[in-house]
């Protein structure tokens, strides 16, 4: 019997569950040069606002030994240019289209939600680790009142499957997980990067101008591996992981532990043609599972079997 790779995220569909991760792969016309997007379950394109963004100012980014550390500041050209002349190169290949809405304030993201509503965008992802600066600029993602809010009013603009991105950074993430599903979210993206900061030992000061950036990459999958575990064990919705993927492996360990599908993002700037490698491996593994799986339905969550293990996850000593 011949193995389905198709994955069900609630009401969307993917041919596969590897995807290109938001913020590393721009509008899919560079990384094409590299890899054969038309293979990949989707792309999560580039945040998108109403209006472009300039960003922050240079330097935006610094490696670190376990990933990188971005200040991007969410750069973008905005809707119009977004749907005139990134949109339909999309179209042509063939790929699923995830956008990334942000925005200021929830009319803002509102606006981003009501001109992709008859674009034919796969789905809408809600960033919602931009600061409201209605509210003191404290981040959507960190309050689960303002987090609710704007998922309700993108919801109430586009009726296109919704997951929303979530912050590890916010105090408390299942509650803002839980406001966002009630507000309409049909699953969630976990995660967004962990707040950092690298200093310059010569200029004795901060490397990034903004002080803290965002961490990505190796450093920070077994962190994000503990939250797909409990927002799958809390919520049992739809979930996109993303978070130091480099190999087929870590995307099984994802969808073992509750992820539906999985975003490759930081490792693609080592390895642009990644995404299709980890595919290819997750392929294998997924027809090679016991019991002579046809698809990676029966995988997703597995690891939970058995475990009773109740309350909050702490670990250490």
């Amino acid at each position: 019997m011949s193995f389905d790779p198709s994955v069900q995220l609630g009401p969307l569909k993917l041919p596969n569950p590897v995807l290109l991760a938001s913020g590393t792969a721009g509008y899919g016309k560079e990384i094409s040069r590299y890899l054969d997007l038309s293979r990949l379950g989707g792309i999560m394109v580039k945040g998108v606002a109403p209006e472009p963004w300039l960003g922050n100012p240079q330097p935006r980014t610094v490696e670190t030994p376990g990933g990188l550390i971005n200040s991007i500041g969410l750069e973008n050209p905005g809707l119009k240019h977004f749907l005139e002349e990134d949109l339909p190169f999309l179209k042509e290949v063939g790929i699923p289209v995830i956008v990334n809405v942000i925005g200021h304030t929830v009319e803002e993201y509102a606006r981003v939600a009501r001109g992709l509503r008859d674009s034919g965008v796969a789905a809408l992802e809600l960033n919602i680790s931009c600061p409201n600066i209605e509210e003191g600029g404290i981040h959507f993602g960190h309050d689960p009142r303002q987090a609710a809010e704007v998922t309700r009013a993108v919801r109430e603009e586009n009726g296109a499957p919704l997951f929303v991105k979530l912050s590890p950074n916010a105090p408390d993430v299942l509650k803002v997980a839980e406001a966002v599903l009630k507000a309409g979210a049909d699953g969630l993206s976990a995660m967004n990067t962990y707040v950092a900061m690298a200093v310059d030992v010569w200029q004795e000061k901060p490397v990034l101008p903004g002080i803290t950036g965002g961490l990505s990459g190796p450093a920070i999958k077994p962190l994000v591996m503990r939250w797909v575990w409990e927002l799958y064990r809390e919520f049992s919705v739809p979930i996109i992981a993303m978070g130091g993927i480099t190999r087929f492996e870590d995307a099984a360990e994802y969808m073992l532990a509750g992820a539906s599908a999985v975003a490759v993002g930081t490792a693609s700037f080592i390895n642009p043609s990644i995404a299709e490698e980890i595919l290819e491996g997750l392929l294998r593994w997924g027809a090679s599972r016991q019991g002579g799986q046809t698809s990676f339905q029966s995988a997703i969550g597995a690891a939970h079997k058995g475990v009773k293990r109740k309350g909050p996850l702490y670990g250490g000593a």
